[in-house]
């Protein structure tokens, strides 16, 4: 900051001898040609250090982008083809997405990484509000969760996330090849390139067969059972 300091000083002080010369030679002229690139350069400097907060910003924390999210969600309905790849599930057994996913329950799904430190905790920490709320129902509604960087979520480190938000049995996290995820993620239009830049998404469906609704922004516990109520309402 001393250096942009010293910059702005040093500029003052031309502007100062700029309008002296003006005064003295009374060439308006002239007094424009050399204000005009002295305030270019004033603007610059004050520029400067904004953008090497926001780089610095960056570095330290690389979701920084992430915080200024609105959190206002858009619902829409959509159609899916779920591609037959093989998963990895956090008991280890390896399996087929598309099975996993049409077994007839409700399904609620969502992508995430275990080192994910903005997006992803808040959705979890959703999820297991949602599983609370579901109650006695919970058996009857297959969460999923799929990581978007299966290269370091290995199963056990699944496990470790899952036990940290109360995942129960019907709640299962998923990794498996850097190529199966990436053909998850497109499918569900989810696929943004790097992990870095995901968004949150989720996606309820009611059974198999059935469009998907897509909430896209950071979709709260409520919104999620609201799909789901008449699941809810017929096991009662």
């Amino acid at each position: 900051m001393d250096k942009y300091r010293r910059m702005m000083v040093s500029l003052t002080r031309s502007m100062r001898k700029a309008s002296i010369l003006m005064r003295r030679e009374h060439d308006h002229v002239v007094g424009v040609l050399l204000i005009v690139p002295l305030l270019v350069l004033m603007a610059a400097a004050l520029a400067t250090p904004a953008a090497h907060a926001a780089d610095a910003a960056e570095a330290v924390d690389p979701h920084a982008h992430h915080h200024h999210m609105v959190a206002e969600t858009v619902r829409s309905t959509a159609s899916y083809t779920v591609p037959q790849v093989a998963l990895l599930r956090d008991d280890g057994k390896s399996v087929v997405l598309s099975n996993e996913l049409d077994d007839g329950r409700p399904v609620v799904l969502s992508f995430i990484y275990t080192t994910c430190t903005t997006i992803c905790p808040v959705t979890s920490l959703t999820l297991s509000e949602v599983q609370k709320k579901l109650g006695a129902s919970r058996d009857m509604v297959h969460i999923v969760s799929i990581s978007i960087d299966p290269e370091q979520d290995t199963p056990a480190r699944l496990r470790e996330y899952a036990t940290r938000f109360g995942a129960g049995p019907e709640w299962q996290h998923y990794t498996g090849t850097l190529a199966a995820s990436v053909t998850s993620q497109r499918a569900f239009d989810v696929y943004r390139g790097n992990k870095m830049d995901h968004s949150p998404v989720t996606l309820v469906r009611m059974k198999p067969g059935a469009p998907w609704v897509r909430i896209e922004g950071f979709a709260s516990a409520d919104q999620i059972l609201a799909e789901l109520r008449p699941v809810i309402a017929a096991s009662r």
